[in-house]
């Protein structure tokens, strides 16, 4: 087994000692650290590119159906959503390494309407080093992570949608 085909497993046990966490705000990076590029589906086929959104605030989410917490944040992500549209800032979210279908009917339950997209073999999320789900990271306009958290957030409290919105203006 090579390390990349333990990666799933890997990440699965780390969610295991991790545990679900709770926080109030994101962690913000000491330096902004450049994200890397990628291009993954969404269940409908279509392919995004992280380049594609450089201008605008980027929230991504890593995430997955079995994940209690994942799911659990995913109604205030939404909000979150629906409450940055007007300022420009764009979620996606990346799943880890579970079939389209899957994807597709968890959005279509909860009615999300940010991208979903599918990370086969969770080739990005490695990219990312992500420790466990849900883990996110905020990218600024210029491409570079500038916020982070490993564990579940209340997208749509008024301290995280402030600290997503300081990143919209130079």
């Amino acid at each position: 087994m090579t390390v990349l085909s333990r990666a799933p497993v890997l990440l699965l046990l780390s969610l295991i000692l991790v545990g679900p966490l709770r926080a109030d705000v994101l962690d913000t990076l000491p330096e902004p650290l450049p994200a890397p590029d990628f291009g993954l589906d969404t269940p409908a086929g279509e392919t995004l590119r992280l380049a594609d959104y450089r201008g605008r605030v980027v929230i991504l989410n890593f995430w997955a159906t079995w994940c209690p917490p994942c799911r659990a944040e995913m109604p205030s992500m939404q909000r979150a959503y629906e409450a940055l549209a007007d300022d420009g800032v764009e979620i996606l979210a990346i799943n880890v390494d579970e079939d389209a279908a899957t994807v597709a009917d968890f959005g279509a339950r909860l009615g999300l309407g940010f991208p979903l997209l599918v990370d086969p073999g969770s080739t990005v999320t490695l990219d990312y080093g992500v420790r466990g789900l849900p883990t996110s990271y905020v990218i600024d306009p210029e491409g570079r992570v500038a916020l982070e958290l490993l564990g579940d957030l209340a997208w749509d409290a008024p301290e995280v949608l402030d600290q997503v919105r300081a990143l919209t203006t130079p």
